[in-house]
């Protein structure tokens, strides 16, 4: 039900966006990770590129996975994605191109501070959710098809730790809902440590594996081929480009205002290996 309540918003999302007077520049429609809804970041960045280029922005804060689906059906006309292997596949269907990288943070497993299956002890994230299987705590995925998701899937994947099982919970939904329900369930969860900090007084959850390769968090804006016409593809290059920008970056950088940043635009992170 809760997957048939998202994806009807994002259909009455499309439809509406329709009826608003188009800028100056025109209008693009942009599918996005939950993450840069989640902690705000869009909210800083939009105006911004509205007031220098005159192209409005409507937005649709989805997984990944259904952010190119989206794409590829030219239901949007550009698309801001962090799983490496849905966009290489992406790229390669001929469907989206012009990708450039945006920023970085990384993915981090947080839980309960008293941390009953002892993650904070293991030597990586394999080890940490293998912990948590063995111990038949609690754990919340989003099981949405995002790139969290994904990247969930990869290290269970790689380091033999199967998900299932009566204590494993799939939520379905964005980053910042799943870590609510992981709070109110006092679970593990896989999450980007930007949308962590963002919710960690409403979830009491703390990070409890950090700093491994495999946890590091990349996102890229890609342009869909398909597109609505001429001028949306126009508008959503020129958006491309702006995102991938020093202006961009600064305001990337500097997010938010008076505290740590959550993400480390492009020129600080450097070129992806």
């Amino acid at each position: 039900m809760r997957r048939i309540t998202c994806a009807a918003i994002c259909v009455l999302s499309i439809l509406c966006s329709a009826c608003r007077p188009a800028p100056p520049g025109g209008r693009i429609r942009l599918a996005t990770t939950t993450s840069l809804c989640d902690t705000g970041l869009l909210d800083a960045l939009l105006p911004a590129f509205t007031a220098e280029t005159g192209i409005g922005v409507d937005v649709l804060c989805v997984g990944t996975g259904k952010a190119i689906r989206l794409a590829e059906n030219g239901d949007v006309d550009c698309v801001i994605a962090h799983s490496p292997e849905a966009e290489e596949r992406f790229l390669a269907s001929g469907r989206g191109a012009d990708r450039r990288f945006v920023m970085e943070n990384d993915f981090v497993i947080v839980g309960p501070a008293d941390d009953p299956a002892g993650a904070a002890a293991a030597a990586d994230a394999a080890a940490a959710l293998r912990a948590i299987a063995r111990a038949g705590a609690p754990f919340v995925s989003r099981g949405d098809d995002s790139g969290t998701h994904a990247r969930e899937r990869a290290i269970r994947e790689a380091g033999g730790a199967p998900a299932g099982g009566p204590a494993y919970l799939e939520t379905g939904q964005g980053m910042g809902a799943t870590l609510i329900i992981a709070g109110e369930k006092r679970a593990y969860c896989l999450a980007d440590r930007a949308t962590h900090r963002s919710f960690a007084e409403r979830t009491g959850l703390v990070i409890l594996s950090e700093g491994d390769p495999a946890l590091v968090n990349r996102y890229h804006v890609i342009t869909a081929v398909p597109g609505r016409d001429p001028r949306a593809r126009a508008a959503a290059g020129r958006f491309n480009e702006w995102l991938a920008s020093p202006a961009a970056g600064d305001l990337i950088g500097r997010f938010p205002a008076g505290a740590e940043p959550l993400f480390r635009p492009a020129a600080v992170a450097g070129a992806p290996s």
